[in-house]
This record gives C-alpha cells, sequence and structure tokens, in this order.
C-alpha cells in the first residue's frame, strides 16, 4: 500500500506554498492590511456575522476550471458532467449547469439534488457500484439520460425494473481498463483488483451477447482514479476503450459517446494542477479521430480549491516539545486528514508577521486522530484568531459528520465584492428531528 502520508503532501514537503497560485487570480489572498479575502470579500467580515466555524468558495475558481477544461477540448464534440459527490450544495451544482455541465450522480441523494439545481433529468449520469433498485426506479421515471453500469447482474436488474415500467434504459457499461493511475489506493478505481467496473473481455462478450428486450447501449464508460497528474494512464486507458469500440463496431454495435472519468490532479500544496495543455495535445487527437462524442466526469479540479474551512483558535496548548492549536473545527468538518493522511495547507486569516512555530493543528472532538494538520508552520496564533484551511471545496463538507453530536457548519459563496449563505449551520432541533422518544 502507498504511504497515504506522502499522496498529497509532498509538494508541502518540498517547501512550497499553495495560497501565492490562488492569490494569483484572486481567489484567496491578503490585501494590503495582511487580511485573508477570498475574491473581494473579507473572511473576517464573514466570520463577525456568521461565526466559525464555515466553509467558504470562490465562484469565479469554479468558472475558470470550466472554462480551463472547455478550451483544452476544442474542436471536440464533448460535454462536461460534473460530478458532483465531490460538492453537492445546489448552488454548485448550478454553477456548473449555468456554465453548460451536466450532473454525474452517484445515489439518489444525489438525482434529487442534481433536478432540484436544475439540471434536466437528460443531462443526468447514474453510476455507483450497488445501484438499489429504489434509485434505478427513480431515475427510469425520471428518463435521466445513462445508467453506468457495473456488472452484469446490475444490468438484469435494470432491465427487469425498466421493462416493468415500459421504458428503455440507457446504458455504458463501466470498463475497468486494469490501467494503474498511480494514486492513492483509495481513490484507485481502475485496476483489476478494484470493486468498479467491468473487465475488458467479459464487457466485450456483454456488449455482443446481451439481448434485452428493455436495455439500450448508447456508450462506453472509464474511470481509473482521482489525483492523477500524468497523461501516460489517460491515454494508455483509452487506447484500450477505443480499441474495443472498434471490435464492437466491426461487429455491428455502434456506440455513440465514450466517457474517460475525471481524476484530474489538483494540488493541495504548491505546485500546478493536471496539465490540460498536455491533454489537448496527446489525448484530444485519439478522441476526435474516435468518431465518438466525448464525456468527462471531472469534481475535485472543480471545486477543490475553490475553497477553505475557516475555524477559530480555541486554545494552544503543549505537551513536551510538541505544539498544539485546538480549534473549533475538526474530523467533524474535514475528515481528509484524519481518513487519508491528505495534506491542507493551514493560513492565519489575519498575518501577523511573528516567527513561525511548528504545531499540530487538532480538533475538539474526542479522538485522537481528530486533526486538521500535523508539524503547520505557523506565526504563534491566539485564542479567538482565525485559521483558514485551504482546499477544502471538495470530500469536505459532503463528507463531513455529526460526530460528538456537532452541528455541520455553514457554507458561504462568494462572487467577486458579493458573499451568500447557501447553505445555513445546523441547529439543535435538526439533530434530533428524526428521532422519537418511546
Amino acid at each position: 500500500m502507498a504511504d497515504s502520508q506522502n499522496y498529497i503532501s509532498k509538494s508541502h514537503q518540498d517547501g512550497k506554498s499553495l495560497l501565492p497560485l490562488l492569490a494569483e487570480q484572486n481567489y484567496f489572498h491578503y490585501n494590503d492590511n495582511n487580511e485573508l479575502f477570498c475574491e473581494n470579500v473579507s473572511i473576517k467580515t464573514i466570520a463577525d456575522e456568521v461565526g466559525t466555524p464555515f466553509f467558504v468558495y470562490s465562484k469565479k475558481y469554479f468558472t475558470d476550471k470550466y472554462q480551463t477544461m472547455s478550451r483544452a477540448l476544442a474542436g471536440c464534440d464533448f460535454k462536461i458532467f460534473y460530478a458532483v459527490k465531490s460538492n453537492y450544495n445546489i448552488n454548485i451544482i448550478n454553477i456548473l449547469r449555468e456554465l453548460g455541465a451536466g450532473a454525474d450522480v452517484n445515489s439518489l441523494g444525489e438525482m434529487y439534488r442534481a433536478l432540484k439545481a436544475g439540471v434536466p433529468a437528460n443531462e443526468i449520469l447514474l453510476g455507483g457500484v450497488g445501484k438499489s433498485a429504489e434509485e434505478i426506479k427513480f431515475a427510469i421515471e425520471k428518463d435521466i439520460f445513462l445508467f453506468k453500469v457495473e456488472s452484469e447482474s446490475e444490468l438484469l436488474l435494470i432491465n427487469s425494473i425498466a421493462n416493468d415500467l415500459g421504458k428503455i434504459a440507457r446504458v455504458a457499461l463501466r470498463v475497468n481498463p486494469d490501467v494503474d493511475p498511480h494514486t492513492h489506493p483509495y481513490i484507485s478505481t481502475g485496476l483489476a483488483e478494484n470493486k468498479f467496473g467491468i473487465a475488458l473481455k467479459e464487457a466485450e462478450a456483454i456488449y455482443l451477447n446481451s439481448r434485452l428486450s428493455s436495455i439500450q447501449f448508447t456508450g462506453i464508460d472509464m474511470h481509473i482514479g482521482s489525483q492523477i497528474f500524468s497523461i501516460a494512464p489517460y491515454k494508455a486507458a483509452i487506447e484500450k476503450i477505443l480499441n474495443l469500440c472498434q471490435r464492437l463496431k466491426a461487429a455491428g454495435i455502434n456506440l455513440h459517446h465514450i466517457d474517460i472519468g475525471g481524476g484530474y490532479g489538483i494540488e493541495y500544496a504548491g505546485g500546478k494542477d493536471f496539465e490540460f495543455d498536455a491533454f489537448s495535445k496527446e489525448i484530444v487527437p485519439l478522441l476526435k479521430n474516435s468518431g465518438m462524442k466525448i464525456f468527462l466526469e471531472p469534481g475535485r479540479y472543480f471545486s477543490a480549491n475553490s475553497g477553505a474551512l475557516i475555524a477559530k483558535v480555541l486554545y494552544l496548548k503543549k505537551n513536551g516539545d510538541k505544539n498544539f492549536v485546538i480549534a473549533d473545527a475538526g474530523m467533524s468538518e474535514l475528515i481528509r486528514p484524519s481518513l487519508y493522511g491528505a495534506y491542507h495547507e493551514i493560513v492565519p486569516v489575519s498575518s501577523s508577521g511573528k516567527s513561525e512555530k511548528m504545531y499540530d493543528v487538532v480538533g475538539p472532538l474526542c479522538e485522537s486522530g481528530d486533526f486538521l494538520g500535523k508539524d503547520i508552520p505557523l506565526a504563534e496564533p491566539a485564542p479567538n484568531d482565525l485559521l483558514a484551511i485551504l482546499s477544502a471545496g471538495a470530500y469536505s463538507m459532503v463528507m463531513s459528520s455529526n460526530y460528538n453530536a456537532r452541528m455541520r457548519p455553514p457554507e458561504i459563496l462568494v462572487d467577486n465584492g458579493k458573499w451568500h449563505i447557501i447553505r445555513k449551520r445546523e441547529s439543535l432541533m435538526q439533530l434530533i428531528q428524526n428521532e422519537e422518544l418511546v
């Protein structure tokens, strides 16, 4: 198994910083008074009104990343489907919808959110290795665009439910190309040992031999993992899929689209994101020559560096040689450091200019694994100071919990000089609203 602590944090160990890169485009930056801003809004101003902790997102970031990806695909017949699992606030889904994206969903709840955000049903893809009969029935009744099917038994269930409803279900098999994306093992999805997808030979046999009355094969799907920075695994996987498509076409099976998935890496500390210029040069020509429409499913690429988690310092503590900052946010708000050993850069909201010391930034929960960062360089903070935990726009709020009966935080969207509460802080009543004393 790969070293999870090094999976994201190498660039941090090299001494680089993410903040200057975000500041270049005005996403998160310090003003002349050393106060942290998101676009043109003071983080402290938001904190004074809504309290802490909270998540804050830059709308401009979503727009810029969508345009970067679209430019790289120029000349292709393509459609982007936002992977809403990365951040499923309906306002975020709606921003991407307005830019032209459909929605890639993995559950009944994500389908419901996408529809509520205004995504047309015919621009929704349903994936997931364990779709329930309830989810399948809901999707067929809504007439979503496509099921991404992960096993033959799932295909048979979709056919049976569609037949009962008198409908035809559009399907693409998710093929497992057995390509190593060289990423963290928990987010690798395209190897034979992973639970996702159908082996190439098995998928080919299903396409050729299935005679299901309520299934229409329209395309083919793949997804090899997340946090991928190299072109090579994409190229290897796409070539395998295109070869399969050619064999199917020779046998009279004409598919209309190829879905190349997502997983385009973003830096959590300095460096650069996935190089779409190189993608455009090496991958796009392959796709153009395929004669098929190209689907993509980015999530983290659009959302991760759009956001920050803002927390307040509660206490400073020293145990032997170890310095601790105890904050009012922890693994209940941002579990990635505890779950993956993932690195998130932590910066002060007000830069004091004091000399830096090394701290473990920990949360208030009753777990030794409750931390936001270890050995983080910080100018010595004081109680009530604010900290910004960067790169918290993806797999953060969506993975938050009510552990220790904590109330999940609000979410804020910044649009240039304006900000909006797009999710309110949970209340004590909401913690128990579905419970009854017996």
